[in-house]
């Protein structure tokens, strides 16, 4: 199969039951599948998407030149909840739609796929979860949930847990986004444009590092101002169905491995149950997802390995496309662990 922009396919999974106590009435979980499954069904690569991302950029991270080949490896990527294809609230029951749309955590899209993948294509075993940003957070929970299942992780740009200061962060984001007065509490009948706008302005002073404007980084991505580059954020976030980005923010926010009932919280001891082989690729620069939370996290791992690419381009390193040399590493890092 082309891995040129193909088509979700959806798993319907009925009413889903939430960690928060909510329904997810008639959801679907939306994916692609690219390569094929062999007679053994250990050649599974299983990629979740990222905040704004779906399976569609998701084909910028492999191809037959790729460490993730399709021409060896069945790789399903598989859409995060709120992104626009699988359940969203702005394509949700109307139980669930607009600003009724409950939270629904990692765990909660973790359990998911696991249904999609055992389900639909009677996988019990997964040679590698990989991911850039919040579908590295999901490589964690991956390894967490099934641990079992799990061979290997390599989550990058992301952590097993959201700190405080990501948090805060995000509060920012969603602080100006929903101060448009045509938000309205998320019932608005018009997209609010300021809002969106306001979003996509403050998202990008956090995407990348303090060295990457410094050294007008921005000129090679076609920018000839700074201000262009904002306004290039802008117009990609106007894209956005405003509850849609809050439903992910609110997921991001409340990452957390140990966030269930086996672990109630107990951070380290979830950490130190991955079975799993990882390689975890954090930016030097990365403003939100910075090293040292990846280098706390492989302490308490019992084959965990922590390995920072240094680049001015911050937590957008890793945009395909961005940075050439971080694709070079990430695919050796994948090499590896799939050769192991």
């Amino acid at each position: 199969m082309s891995t040129t922009q193909q088509p979700a396919r959806f798993f319907d999974l009925g009413d889903v039951s939430l960690q928060s106590g909510g329904t997810l009435y008639a959801a679907k979980l939306a994916y692609q599948t690219y390569g094929d499954l062999n007679q053994a069904k250990d050649n599974v690569v299983v990629l979740p998407t990222f905040y704004t991302g779906n399976h569609i950029r998701n084909e910028g991270f492999f191809g037959p030149d790729r460490a993730i080949n399709p021409n060896k490896h069945f790789i399903i990527s598989v859409n995060l909840f709120g992104n626009g294809f699988s359940t969203s609230p702005s394509n949700a029951h109307p139980k669930n739609a607009g600003a009724a749309f409950p939270l629904v955590t990692f765990f909660d899209n973790v359990f998911c796929q696991h249904r999609l993948l055992t389900e639909e294509f009677k996988i019990k075993e997964i040679a590698l979860v990989a991911g850039w940003s919040m579908a590295a957070c999901q490589s964690y929970q991956w390894a967490v949930q099934f641990p079992e299942m799990v061979r290997n992780i390599l989550p990058f740009c992301g952590s097993a847990k959201t700190s405080i200061h990501n948090i805060v962060f995000l509060e920012g984001v969603k602080a100006a986004l929903t101060a448009d007065q045509n938000f309205q509490g998320g019932h608005y009948g018009e997209a609010p444009e300021a809002g969106l706008k306001a979003f996509g302005r403050v998202y990008a002073g956090w995407a990348f590092s303090q060295t990457f404007y410094r050294e007008e980084l921005f000129k090679e991505l076609g920018f000839d101002t700074y201000e262009a580059l904002l306004k290039d954020w802008e117009a990609d976030h106007l894209n956005w169905d405003a509850n849609d980005l809050l439903a992910m923010l609110a997921t991001w926010q409340a990452g957390d491995i140990s966030a269930n009932q086996h672990f109630q919280g107990d951070f380290i001891n979830a950490l130190n149950s991955i079975k799993a082989k990882c390689i975890t690729i954090p930016c030097s620069d990365d403003l939100y997802f910075p090293p040292e939370d990846n280098e706390f996290e492989v302490m308490h791992m019992k084959r965990g390995e922590c390995r920072t690419f240094a680049s001015p381009w911050g937590h957008c390193v890793a945009s395909p496309g961005n940075c050439p040399a971080f694709h070079d590493y990430l695919d050796a890092a994948i090499i590896e662990l799939l050769d192991t």
